[in-house]
């Protein structure tokens, strides 16, 4: 299958590339892995992002680009996705192992559309049910709030643990059930109500007495949460310079959307 989708999207390219190339547009300047052409971030967002986004990059390669748009020009989102992320050379040449992110906001009665298109050498990392459940599960749902950044923060946040193989695509399907999800908040309230009861007197300082130590060890360590996200801080002026495409750019149709 993944063979036949390939040589379609060859084909494809081969015949429009030159037409649609044209309606891509450029990473904006100074390069910035956060393009957000339709303006649904403020200025300390794009920060957060792009310095994670980047420190992503620096420290293992793998490039993941956020990309918002006004109007699709006529595409397919999937279609735009791609060929923006050959356009840009979005990942390492070799590696192909680039992501673009791409948003296309709701206005009016037009549905806004989200798409995650995966390099060549990211599909068994990212398949494409994968990139389906994390643009259902973690982006629209925000989306449908209006908070774009919690959406993009949420799906960058695991798309970045499946690339450093914090835990796998199976894994991510058992974790985040809904329904566990509530039971182990119902379970992690409730000892803390029990331990709240063995004392009457809890200063502000002394909760660290009254919660069994494991579970204080567990809030400590909240780094394994495949859904948080990445943290309040701005990465200060916001320039990036010295950053570009890492001349990847093949896509070969891997990835998956949705619309709210």
């Amino acid at each position: 299958m993944k063979v036949l989708k390939r040589l379609a999207w060859s084909v494809l390219m081969f015949l429009g590339v030159s037409a649609y190339a044209q309606n891509i547009p450029n990473p904006m300047q100074p390069p910035r892995l956060v393009n957000d052409f339709a303006g649904i971030l403020n200025s300390e967002e794009q920060n957060t992002l792009e310095h994670n986004l980047r420190n992503y990059y620096d420290t293992t390669s793998t490039q993941i680009y956020v990309v918002t748009v006004k109007d699709l020009e006529g595409y397919d989102v999937s279609d735009y996705a791609f060929r923006l992320g050959e356009k840009w050379g979005v990942g390492q040449k070799g590696k192909n192992n680039g992501v673009v992110i791409l948003i296309k906001p709701k206005y009016g009665n037009e549905k806004g559309q989200a798409f995650i298109a995966t390099g060549y050498g990211m599909e068994s990392i990212i398949p494409d049910a994968t990139a389906r459940r994390i643009v259902d599960n973690e982006m629209i749902p925000y989306f449908k709030n209006g908070d774009y950044y919690k959406g993009i923060n949420a799906a960058a946040k695991i798309i970045m643990d499946l690339a450093s193989g914090v835990f796998t695509a199976d894994e991510y399907y058992k974790g985040d059930s809904p329904i566990a999800a509530l039971i182990f908040l119902i379970f992690f309230f409730g000892i803390i109500f029990l331990s709240a009861r063995k004392r009457s007197r809890i200063s502000q300082g002394s909760i660290g007495k009254s919660v069994p130590f494991w579970l204080l060890m567990g809030m400590m360590g909240g780094g394994g949460n495949r859904g948080g996200g990445f943290g309040n801080f701005s990465s200060g002026s916001g320039g990036f310079g010295g950053f570009s495409g890492g001349g990847g750019g093949s896509f070969g149709g891997g990835g998956a959307g949705g619309s709210w």
